[in-house]
């Protein structure tokens, strides 16, 4: 147990598996707080009047409130707050940036270290699903339907909030299981799918949420034909972003270059990594994951629990890394090797075809670019190899165009992403509305999460009005 008499400016730890016997394994590697833990972390929330973590949360959580009940042991209380406005608790609880979002909020983190709000919604989502608590339904129903596409965390959360409001909701996903990137992008290791997301999915349901899997809309189905001829008044697209994207530099067709997206799908809801599942992957010896967000931290961490020696080819340094703090110092501690302000110019390639290496180019830091972030400028003759079997392009994604091309009077954007009003979700066509990576290209868990609750409420306002 982790020590609980601290000074009041540190967060009690959370306990981990130790680096040397996680690299091997894909259990889950945070543990956690424990009750006794819990309740001292808790007890460092200063209750404030005007609580900046709230305004800091894309789906507005009352954080002082659920955490005031974890103060008074009161998890089942503490789980109704936050149940209030979020319906993936436990999945939030593990991979939600926090540290940018609420926590960066906090006031304690002026003096010493934020409340650790993130660990403490995970232990309130844990006790709940460990002690059989479920979510509030609705004490009416409207009569209403509603048709959500893609069960990833905007549709489930879209879902979940207007099942909460009374209406009749169908989810259709595409994939055979629901959960988008949840159970397709986020390692085992970071997300456990049976233990956590399958539950989360199953309390969605629990609100009267239905999801026919296997459902590709725009080629099983049309969205005019659920409108038209399915009988619901309002469609939400949550389809995400599932088109990958490459570097288009010489040597990438070659045999052994890799998307993040198909590498983890493999891995993740195929179950690669099991023995007792027969999904091809790649197990290579030394691998190269090109990018420095979360996708390239779990595509990293990934190939190494596989048996790779793994590098990590950014183009920035450490300082613009976008993934979370939390996920580089876990890679480094696994010992994953950073090559930082390099970039990839080459795949190398031997007589059949097969990756052997990547050549690479120094970087250094210019102006800042449009993001704010200093551009990376190529060292004139600074070019090096590194060695490799595999390549994995961990370089974003984009909506896939499928439902947009199918739809008529549907706006889209110059990345192909649709485009829908920030503040409800509206599209160019009555009644439907969109949100998450679909309508902002890949971004987070939570603000997918946050898309979909303000787009249930259009939805809700829209069918009112009508």
């Amino acid at each position: 147990m982790a020590d609980v008499n601290r000074s009041m400016l540190e967060r009690v730890p959370v306990r981990e598996q130790d680096p040397k016997v996680r690299a091997t394994s894909f259990d889950e590697v945070c543990l956690g707080y424990q009750e006794e833990e819990a309740i001292a972390e808790s007890q460092r929330c200063l209750n404030c009047k005007n609580p900046q973590c709230v305004a800091g949360c894309p789906v507005s959580i009352h954080i002082p409130e659920f955490i005031h009940a974890v103060k008074e042991k009161d998890f089942s209380r503490a789980y109704d707050v936050i149940s209030e406005s979020s319906s993936l608790p436990a999945v939030c609880g593990r991979v939600c940036p926090q540290e940018r979002q609420c926590e960066g909020k906090c006031i304690r983190g002026k003096k010493g270290d934020p409340v650790s709000i993130g660990k403490l919604e995970r232990f309130v989502a844990d006790w709940a699903r460990e002690n059989g608590k479920k979510m509030h339904c609705a004490a009416r129903k409207t009569g209403k339907k509603v048709a959500v596409i893609g069960a990833g965390p905007a549709g489930l959360t879209c879902a979940g909030d207007l099942a909460k409001m009374g209406y009749d909701v169908t989810i259709f996903e595409a994939l055979h299981k629901a959960g988008g990137v949840l159970v397709y992008g986020i390692p085992e290791f970071r997300l456990p799918k049976d233990r956590v997301v399958a539950k989360e999915i199953e309390n969605v349901r629990c609100l009267g949420v239905k999801i026919e899997t296997n459902v590709i809309v725009g080629r099983s189905v049309s969205i005019e034909d659920l409108m038209n001829k399915e009988g619901f008044e309002a469609v939400f697209i949550g389809s995400g972003a599932g088109l990958p994207m490459f570097m288009n530099i010489p040597g990438e067709q070659a045999k052994g270059v890799y998307s993040a997206n198909e590498f983890l799908t493999r891995n993740n809801l195929m179950k690669a990594y099991r023995e007792d599942y027969d999904t091809p992957i790649v197990r290579g010896k030394k691998v190269v994951v090109v990018g420095g967000g979360n996708v390239a931290m779990d595509a990293a961490r990934t190939a190494l629990r596989l048996g790779a020696e793994v590098h990590i080819v950014y183009r920035r340094s450490e300082q613009e890394l976008p993934a979370r703090a939390e996920e580089v110092h876990h890679a480094k501690e696994e010992g994953i090797v950073f090559n930082l302000l390099t970039n990839p110019v080459r795949i190398l390639s031997d007589e059949q075809d097969n990756v052997c290496g990547i050549r690479c180019i120094r970087m250094e830091l210019g102006e800042p670019d449009a993001s704010g972030r200093r551009s990376p400028c190529p060292v004139e003759g600074s070019e090096f190899e590194i060695a490799c079997d595999t390549v994995i392009m961990a370089l974003g994604t984009r909506p896939n165009p499928l439902i947009s091309s199918t739809t008529t009077g549907l706006d889209i954007n110059r990345k192909k992403c649709i485009v829908a009003s920030e503040e409800d979700g509206k599209t160019s066509l009555d009644g439907v509305f969109a949100g998450g990576d679909a309508v902002s290209g890949a971004a987070t868990v939570i603000l997918a999460m946050g898309a979909g609750r303000k787009a249930a409420k259009g939805i809700d306002a829209y069918l009112r009005a009508k």
